[in-house]
């Protein structure tokens, strides 16, 4: 065996390494051992970032955020009568106590995401999750429509500010790895574990208690979370706080405030219009008006995007080449379609349950309890299959999961059948469709997009799915409207609410079903026909003796 270098070769190997370290690199094997084998080859695992403990709280905490965020929507729903009768509501604008956060956490991730990759994810990520609880804490104290829903409003941007971020956390702490991913595996199973306890903490509190609890259950949850966050998630770098200005006029130049503006803006308009279409009518001229505006402005704002990354040196919030990449395109279209077809399906099935078949929010709420448990089980066996299986086999046996589990509640079978033959079967397939889409697209835009930019790519990743989950039930509610109005002879702006076990509201839901069906399944041609020869997105390269050169090589340059 040779003898080992020493001196100053030895100096610039270790500060190489470093480099490669502070980038998101994997750290280089170790020296061989006296017998000559090579010790690191030991299951071709690279060494964690910490300890295993740290790492396991990390994405726990992290993954809170994900948890927390469909947790305070689902848990709103199941008491929003309460609410309305106690604030003295109206049915009309009950839906704002929903849509209110639902608005500001669409139009605002793409401007945090770009802050948190600028000024530190872990002090965003903090930052938020203490705004989520301070608001969601405030919130039944408010004693009338405004306030209460103005304080909704903040929470979603509290929401705004630490659910991409967590995505960026994983992306920047762990390398390749099969210990990546576990992460990503394990954060995709926080939103539909949300939806579950989100019913369960809703149905639970409004059937034993007062309905204002469910806020200090959701609030003490995300005082925890960021408690978490200080002490579990590590500080970033040095050479990553070089790069973040120090404050003043500084924040105004690094900040692409303008795009900031127009995306917002834009995305508002566009959701706004989409909430208020089917309860103000889609005959409405406003709400044409606003979806041409919401038009112009994502054309102007990616006009911009494009002028500051080909004529300027500042960073824009959105690099526009990225969607040069066909693929990476067609992730984001993937992500809008499959997310509109699995939250309609979702939404429909509680509207079937509750108001349908008459059952109360605690019955309701232990038909999605299943889903819970099958989704943590679909997390642990995708976790394990990402590195093994060809991303766009996972992906197109995700698409036709939840293809299946909507058609199961839109095939004519007897309304009065039993839940266990048709709506468990449904619930479990959709699930293991969503536990498997979301890592591997999480996963792919990580991949996708540097190191400086992975908040960013969590930020578009959920506004893709909240745009689609946006569109998906503005068309769904038209669909199901339009059916119901025509079975009661009716005008639509007079066809009201679905009423128990009548047949036009049967027809009018199972027609929107059947729309989730064609969304789901035009999911499963794109990625058949864009990600087909993807290969494994979460392969694990065998590490090689000579890899810790030839990284040096490719990171010594990146300015830090």
């Amino acid at each position: 065996m040779a003898p080992r270098e020493t001196g100053a070769g030895d100096e610039e190997s270790q500060r190489d390494v470093e480099v490669g370290q502070v980038l998101g690199e994997p750290p280089p094997p170790p020296d061989q051992g006296a017998d000559g084998r090579d010790e690191s080859d030991e299951d071709d695992k690279p060494t964690l970032p910490f300890s295993k403990a740290r790492c396991i709280a990390l994405v726990a905490t992290v993954t809170g955020a994900s948890f927390l965020n469909i947790l305070s929507i689902q848990s709103v729903v199941i008491i929003l009568p309460m609410i309305g009768q106690d604030l003295g509501i109206p049915d009309s604008s009950l839906q704002w106590v929903v849509s209110s956060y639902a608005l500001t956490f669409g139009c605002f991730l793409l401007l945090w995401g770009r802050i948190a990759d600028i000024y530190g994810k872990r002090l965003i990520f903090i930052l938020g999750s203490a705004f989520v609880a301070a608001t969601m804490i405030a919130n039944p104290f408010i004693p009338n429509e405004i306030g209460f829903n103005l304080f909704r409003g903040l929470q979603g941007l509290g929401a705004a500010a630490n659910v991409p971020t967590a995505i960026g956390i994983l992306g920047v702490t762990f390398p390749p790895s099969k210990a990546k991913n576990y992460a990503f595996s394990a954060y995709a199973a926080g939103a539909p574990l949300g939806s579950v306890f989100g019913n369960l903490i809703g149905g639970f509190i409004a059937s034993f208690a007062n309905w204002r609890w469910v806020f200090g259950a959701t609030g003490g949850l995300a005082v925890a979370v960021t408690v978490a966050g200080i002490f579990v998630i590590p500080p970033p770098p040095h050479r990553e706080d070089e790069r973040a200005p120090s404050g003043g006029i500084s924040v105004l130049k690094t900040v692409d405030w303008a795009g900031g503006v127009l995306v917002t803006v834009a995305i508002l308009a566009l959701l706004f219009a989409l909430t208020e279409g089917n309860a103000v009518g889609w005959d409405t001229v406003w709400i044409y008006l606003l979806l041409v505006i919401a038009g112009l402005l994502l054309a102007a704002f990616v006009a911009w995007q494009w002028y500051q990354e080909t004529h300027t040196t500042r960073r824009p919030l959105v690099k526009v080449s990225v969607f040069r990449s066909a693929r990476f395109s067609a992730a984001m279209l993937a992500m809008v379609l499959f997310f509109a077809a699995f939250n309609d399906l979702l939404v429909s099935a509680t509207f079937f349950f509750q108001d349908f078949q008459g059952l109360d929010p605690l019955q309701t709420t232990l038909r999605f309890v299943p889903t819970g448990v099958c989704g943590i089980a679909t997390a642990f066996v995708v976790s394990h299959l990402i590195s093994r299986v060809p991303a766009w086999l996972l992906l197109l046996f995700g698409s036709l999961s939840v293809a299946a589990a909507c058609l199961l509640f839109a095939i004519p079978i007897p309304a009065d059948t039993s839940y266990f033959a048709f709506g468990l079967p449904a619930f479990i397939l959709a699930v293991i469709g969503a536990d498997i889409t979301w890592p591997c697209l999480t996963l792919f835009t990580s991949q996708s997009l540097p190191r400086e930019d992975q908040a960013l790519g969590g930020a578009l990743v959920n506004a893709m799915g909240q745009i689609g989950r946006a569109v998906g039930l503005a068309i769904t509610t038209a669909i199901q409207t339009a059916i119901m109005a025509r079975d009661r002879g009716v005008e639509v702006e007079h066809v009201g609410r679905i009423l128990a076990w009548e047949p036009a509201s049967l027809a009018g839901l199972r027609a929107g079903q059947w729309f989730n069906v064609g969304l789901a399944l035009c999911c499963a041609v794109v990625v058949a026909i864009y990600f087909r020869g993807t290969g494994i997105i979460g392969k694990i390269e065998k590490r090689t003796p000579s890899s810790p050169r030839l990284r040096v090589i490719e990171v010594t340059w990146v300015p830090v």
